[in-house]
Formats: C-alpha cells, sequence, structure tokens
C-alpha cells in the first residue's frame, strides 16, 4: 500500500528549468549580481541575463524578488 500525501493549496508544476537557468537562479536569489554570477559561471553579462528573460518568461515572473521566492520554494 502506497501513502500519497497532498497539499490542499499546492501550485501548479512549473515548466523545467534547464540546469544552467537552475545554476543562474540559485546565484540571483544568493544576492549576486549579474556581473558576478556571469564571473563565476564563465559567462557575458549578455547570457546571464538570456538566462533570466528565459526563466521570467516560462514561469511568468516580473521581479527579481519572485525569482529569489522561487529559487527558495524550489531549494536551490
Amino acid at each position: 500500500m502506497s501513502l500519497t500525501i497532498t497539499t490542499p493549496h499546492a501550485e501548479a508544476p512549473t515548466p523545467a528549468l534547464a540546469p544552467r537557468e537552475q545554476e543562474t537562479l540559485r546565484h540571483i536569489a544568493a544576492g549576486r549580481t549579474y556581473l558576478q554570477t556571469a564571473r563565476h559561471m564563465g559567462l557575458s553579462q549578455h547570457t546571464v541575463d538570456a538566462y533570466l528573460r528565459r526563466i521570467r518568461a516560462k514561469l511568468g515572473i516580473n521581479s527579481t524578488a519572485e525569482l529569489t521566492r522561487l529559487a527558495v520554494s524550489l531549494g536551490l
């Protein structure tokens, strides 16, 4: 017999993020700037911006605060 636990107000599942998108989100949620994130990941600021624009488009997010909330809820 299996047990399934559900929450009454579960949010809809989020679209899958690519590994580099997840990594970028983790850095931004940790308070790093685009430049710091880019340097740490070996990317340009433009690429970091592109990853974040893609994340925002996939998830319908408009602000960095919402991105941070998402990262925390995903355990990133």
